[in-house]
């Protein structure tokens, strides 16, 4: 199971980048927007190989756990990426303008670390949210108790994220003076 999440985190990449090549480089738009199309469905193949695994009697593992945290973070912050990975492109292979970056300083870097974890947020309830289907689907939750073990550290890290976003809330970075 976890080969198949790392498979899948490739092929997200590979063709987001086989997408974007093909739309920058070859200017073949039609075939850069199937294979751009393509990306969501690497989702939906994890979802539904995971799902087929529980409920053929496989024991949940870690890696499931994992599968829901892939999920919950490619839903969240994915079209984000592709967005990120596009702007990038279009200035390297097409002349687009040069990417814009997220505000550094001030009340704008403050709102943008709060949207940066409700994102954040979001892919740990689509998670928690893939997490309970798993376990519907086995209906058995002592044996689906090592899908959650993956939500403990996350939610850590979900709490430090949280203080470092909105502490910028409290005391907005200033510009440096020389």
């Amino acid at each position: 199971m976890i080969f198949l999440v790392v498979g899948c985190e490739i092929a997200f990449w590979v063709l987001l980048v086989t997408g974007l090549a093909t739309r920058y480089l070859l200017r073949a738009r039609w075939l850069s927007n199937v294979l751009l199309v393509s990306v969501p469905m690497v989702d939906v193949v994890l979802l539904a190989a995971s799902v087929v695994d529980l409920r053929g009697g496989a024991p949940a593992t870690t890696a499931h756990g994992l599968a829901a945290i892939y999920l919950g973070v490619s839903i969240a912050f994915g079209n984000q990426m592709i967005q990120w990975a596009d702007q990038r492109f279009a200035h390297r292979f097409a002349g687009g303008p040069v990417p814009g970056k997220p505000p550094k300083i001030g009340r704008a870097h403050a709102a943008h670390e709060r949207g940066q974890w409700l994102r954040h947020l979001l892919a740990y309830v689509l998670a928690v949210a893939v997490l309970g289907i798993f376990t519907l689907l086995v209906g058995d939750l002592h044996r689906t108790l090592k899908l959650w073990s993956v939500m403990a550290p996350w939610g850590i890290v979900l709490a430090i994220d949280f203080v470092i976003s909105f502490s910028y809330t409290i005391a907005p970075r200033k510009r440096r003076s020389n």
